[in-house]
């Protein structure tokens, strides 16, 4: 579409009762939310009243013995996004799977259920796992290295990409006159036989109303920029400037030409946490407050995991400790990069490091007015930074709330976001074409 006629595309990251680590300690939220799917659903048909593409739900397949904000954030993903399918009707339905702790078959029969019970509205957030202790739960000592990750999720997606094509568009017939349930010469074995993978097929499931779930992916290394120009048709990216963001949305748009697709059949959507006040002293205080909730102790904890460096006994109004060059990181390279860039130009201690991290680990926090926080969102979306947000509440559902009725009034009025739904499945929300068939002949 014309430059002067893009909408904005605003996906609800779902975690819990907010993306602030603190946000759980906060009068103003109640932390047994958490646990109660009543207070997702809630948070779903707010969004979808709102028109949001999509809902999104992180995840991860471990946690530390100290519980921390990961063990009372968030449900198994099919689960969740199953239970808040059958409460909305339009909404889109993100969940994240590890490429690295499942199978190709199990995954692409679960998001393919998905979509179908959705009617077209379910999206893959592919990941490859950073850490060990995911790894530990699935009897590794330790995870893969970095490149042998991504190697694994290239070759798991064609697998399921594969699957999700066996059955051709028309295949089930269910003819009660002839009992043909199904034509058997549009439904494919894929005889897959690869460097990780020997799948059979065909998935015993039908094509689904989108053909593929919608691909999304959140790295942003080297290669997992790489991979998302190949394969990805949304990114949940993380950067803390303006400058940062062109780069990065000039770069993976660049790459996605290069490797012979459409650029705007990519959607990058940084991830941003609106800290909303009636004044920026108010929203300034809002921020203050759940800065000061963070425990230190546990902070440091997290923050050597993501730096590969010990920090329990680190000064905490001191700079960070000399790190290692990111070459000789395996865990999340980029996560590395941006807090280690953070950190110099910024010349923070690590109790501010901290402080910064502690809003949106890493994502970008906006503290103003809603006309500030507007005026963020505008300046990234038309000076080449962000296709739209990934949009991170500090507190819910409060902030989803200040959001919706404070903010989004003043993006429709400068007729940069819909007034509603214009199609019905989450391909459609995003403009996105529906993948053929590779056994179709228009394919």
């Amino acid at each position: 579409m014309p430059e002067n006629d893009r909408q904005l595309h605003f996906n609800l990251f779902l975690m819990g009762v907010g993306h602030h680590e603190a946000a759980w300690r906060h009068p103003r939220t109640d932390p047994a939310q958490a646990a109660d799917i009543g207070h997702f659903q809630d948070l779903a048909r707010q969004a979808e009243a709102a028109s949001f593409d999509s809902v999104f739900l992180a995840d991860g397949v471990e946690a530390r013995s100290d519980g921390g904000w990961g063990l009372i954030s968030h449900f198994e993903p099919f689960t969740l996004l199953t239970a808040l399918a059958v409460v909305t009707e339009r909404i889109g339905l993100i969940g994240t799977v590890s490429t690295g702790f499942s199978e190709p078959y199990n995954l692409a029969r679960q998001f393919a259920s998905l979509d179908h019970i959705s009617r077209g509205r379910a999206g893959w957030n592919i990941v490859t796992s950073a850490g060990d202790r995911a790894a530990q739960n699935f009897g590794r000592d330790a995870n893969q290295e970095h490149a042998l990750r991504y190697e694994r999720a290239d070759e798991f997606l064609d697998v399921v990409t594969a699957l999700w094509d066996s059955w051709e568009d028309g295949a089930l017939l269910l003819d009660r006159t002839t009992g043909a349930f199904a034509d058997p010469d549009r439904v494919h074995e894929i005889d897959h036989t690869g460097t990780h993978f020997r799948v059979r097929g065909p998935l015993n499931i039908p094509r689904s109303p989108q053909g593929h779930p919608l691909l999304v992916q959140a790295g942003s290394s080297g290669s997992g920029r790489a991979f998302a120009a190949r394969r990805a048709e949304a990114v949940f990216t993380a950067q803390q400037t303006l400058e940062e963001g062109q780069s990065f949305y000039a770069d993976l748009k660049r790459q996605a030409a290069a490797a012979g697709r459409d650029p705007q059949q990519v959607k990058i959507l940084p991830g941003v946490v609106p800290v909303i006040g009636s004044t920026e002293a108010e929203a300034r205080r809002l921020d203050e407050e759940l800065d000061a909730l963070i425990s230190p102790a546990r902070a440091v904890s997290v923050l050597s995991g993501v730096l590969g460096v010990d920090l329990t006994d680190h000064p905490l109004d001191a700079p960070l400790p000399p790190l290692p060059p990111v070459t000789e990181i395996n865990g999340a390279k980029s996560r590395f990069e941006l807090v280690r860039d953070l950190a110099e130009r910024d010349g923070l201690t690590l109790r501010q490091l901290i402080g910064r991290l502690g809003g949106g680990r890493g994502h970008q926090v906006s503290v103003g007015t809603p006309e500030q926080i507007a005026d963020h969102i505008e300046t990234w979306f038309t000076r080449g930074a962000a296709d739209g947000f990934n949009v991170m509440p500090p507190i819910l559902p409060d902030g989803l709330t200040d959001f919706v009725e404070q903010v989004l009034p003043i993006l429709r009025k400068r007729g940069l976001f819909r007034e509603g739904y214009t199609g019905r499945t989450l391909r459609e929300h995003y403009g996105l074409h529906r993948p053929a068939g590779r056994w179709s002949t228009a394919a």
